[in-house]
């Protein structure tokens, strides 16, 4: 009788532990879909650099995708950070996520991911009336429980097939030999990362990369164009000025 009992508390233990339903898992990007297109990313603004990295794509006739932090290397409610995501938005450029303070989402429960989106979303939606569609983890770094936030947010979870490494301490001779690299193989399309916060980037490696990958015959277009998706969700509001706070 006793261990009825005990195999019938177990069972009851372990039903309740497992989930009701299935969660759907967002989709994952990690490459372009239109040929011949490349889309230029760059991560962890608004930051200083944000004005010549959309200076030096216009000049060229080609635009951008910025993935804002909310508090990374500045709050993105200060004057200045949300002057530069309206400039980037204004300029034709898309802007998305990656997320509100740059954490490793795979360390994150539930409840902690859905507040490092949600806090982002908000954001741009107070500053430019729109809520992205894309979200890139920090890092690169995602699990499946990431990509089922992502997807109850209905956002899409976006990588990169081509790293600049600019974070990672690549020189600026390094990274233009990166690009050189990749427009040799000429494949069909890049999802290149690059992050707005360095300087070189800005200056010197974009300008370069730019012009090879134009001479090569890419359109350099933003990711929601290079996938033939939405950039934003459904979101009629207009953006909504205030002294909001980190």
């Amino acid at each position: 009788m006793l261990t009825t009992l005990l195999i019938t508390f177990a069972l009851a233990l372990l039903s309740s532990a497992l989930p009701h339903e299935k969660r759907a898992l967002a989709t994952v990007y990690t490459r372009c879909t239109a040929a011949n297109t490349v889309a230029l990313t760059f991560d962890d603004g608004p930051w200083v650099y944000l004005y010549d990295v959309s200076k030096a794509l216009k000049a060229a006739g080609a635009v951008g995708t910025f993935f804002f932090n909310g508090n990374n290397y500045d709050c993105i409610y200060t004057a200045d950070s949300q002057k530069r995501v309206k400039y980037a938005y204004d300029n034709g450029h898309q802007v998305a996520s990656h997320t509100w303070s740059h954490a490793d989402l795979t360390t994150l429960s539930w409840d902690q991911l859905h507040d490092e989106m949600w806090r982002v979303e908000q954001a741009l939606n107070r500053i430019v009336g729109k809520s992205p569609a894309f979200m890139r983890p920090p890092y690169g770094n995602y699990n499946d429980l990431v990509r089922q936030v992502a997807a109850a947010r209905n956002q899409s979870v976006v990588i990169w097939d081509f790293d600049s490494g600019d974070s990672v301490g690549a020189t600026v001779a390094q990274s233009k030999a990166s690009y050189d690299d990749i427009i040799r193989q000429h494949p069909s399309t890049i999802l290149a990362l690059n992050h707005e916060v360095y300087e070189t980037t800005a200056h010197q490696v974009l300008p370069y990369a730019i012009s090879k990958l134009q001479a090569a015959g890419y359109r350099l277009v933003t990711l929601a164009e290079c996938l033939g998706k939405p950039a934003y969700m459904s979101n009629p509001s207009p953006p909504l000025p205030g002294a909001w706070t980190c």
